[in-house]
């Protein structure tokens, strides 16, 4: 495959600056661009590289002034991590094979599915009574989906997901390897001889159109009605939801994060990888959440940034931190004032 310079500014409604007709077959980090790759510059960080990269093409944003000679054709854009996503996006589906639509020989399927002759289905994969596929979906083997589950279009499940009963999946979905939907809600009651019974958890998950779900992350099914997961969102690896979550629209959340039970998270938040969040909570749309905070209590303000464990407010956090770094300076100066003035 390859494309111009010209073809690919097009594409983003980007700028030429330079050879507008070199040809590029895929994309590169600046730090390691070889001839005939495209890379970009997002974070001035990595500046230095723009200068001695021998990638053919650089995106750079429309108002990025060089300090030295650049040797790349250069692509003025607005956005370069947006730009950035469209080409990876654009090289993905001129670089990968068509899919063609099939049933592996080896798949076990009720005769009560219902499925588009679109859809694929790789080997080993079990669907169960009622389930229902939408068109052009991708099923991967060694997949599991239980009986009455309902996964809508161009979804992509990757190989050993499991999606339990009763589940939806909206269109356009992806869920990555390993991942299960629907696993029961973490409901115990105590009992007087201290031991525990489990509760049975009658509900089920439903995942909105456009959601990713990264490997090894579990979403549970509700204990009554439904954990929520909203359209837009994007979960990485291992993240832990709980029963009765609602996560709102175009919210996204870093690896190894965890909501407990019945708590509401609001649209487009920000979470940083390791934040543990308390049950029976709510989360104010736009907030961000530093990675590895603890949140015990309600956040109610509207884009607010959090941090530390239990987290509070992220600029009272940076002035708490100026001062107890400092506390065992200012505690070796307090014990030798005391000394002086008991002398």
């Amino acid at each position: 495959m390859q494309i111009t310079a010209q073809e690919l500014a097009a594409f983003i409604d980007g700028k030429v600056e330079g050879d507008p007709t070199i040809s590029i077959h895929g994309p590169s980090k600046i730090e390691e661009g070889q001839p005939g790759t495209v890379s970009f510059l997002a974070n001035q960080k990595y500046e230095s590289y723009i200068y001695t990269s021998k990638a053919s093409v650089i995106l750079v944003e429309k108002d990025f002034q060089p300090a030295g000679d650049i040797h790349a054709t250069l692509i003025r854009v607005e956005n370069v991590y947006e730009k950035v996503a469209m080409l990876l996006n654009k090289f993905g589906e001129l670089q990968g094979e068509e899919k063609v639509a099939e049933i592996h020989s080896s798949a076990v399927i009720d005769d009560s599915v219902q499925m588009d002759d679109s859809v694929s289905i790789g080997a080993n994969t079990v669907l169960e009574k009622n389930a229902v596929i939408g068109k052009y979906t991708v099923v991967y083997p060694q997949v599991y989906i239980g009986s009455n589950v309902k996964i809508g279009s161009n979804c992509i499940i990757y190989p050993g997901v499991k999606i339990y009963k009763d589940c939806e999946i909206g269109s356009g979905c992806i869920l990555h390897s390993n991942c299960v939907i629907g696993s029961d809600g973490f409901g115990f009651a105590p009992q007087s001889d201290g031991s525990y019974k489990k509760i049975a958890q009658l509900g089920n998950v439903i995942l909105k159109d456009r959601v990713d779900v990264g490997s090894n992350a579990v979403i549970d099914r509700a204990t009554m009605g439904s954990t929520v997961i909203e359209e837009g969102v994007k979960l990485d690896n291992l993240v832990q939801i709980a029963h009765n979550v609602v996560v709102g629209a175009d919210t996204v959340i870093a690896a190894q994060s965890g909501i407990a039970g019945s708590t509401k998270i609001g649209k487009r938040v920000m979470m940083g990888g390791q934040v543990g969040i308390a049950g029976h909570l709510q989360v104010a749309d736009e907030v961000k959440i530093q990675a590895q905070a603890g949140i015990n209590s309600s956040v109610k303000e509207k884009g607010k940034a959090m941090f530390g464990t239990p987290a509070f407010a992220y600029r009272d956090f940076l002035r708490s931190y100026s001062i107890f770094k400092k506390l065992p300076a200012l505690a070796d100066r307090l014990r030798k004032i005391e000394k002086e003035n008991n002398k």
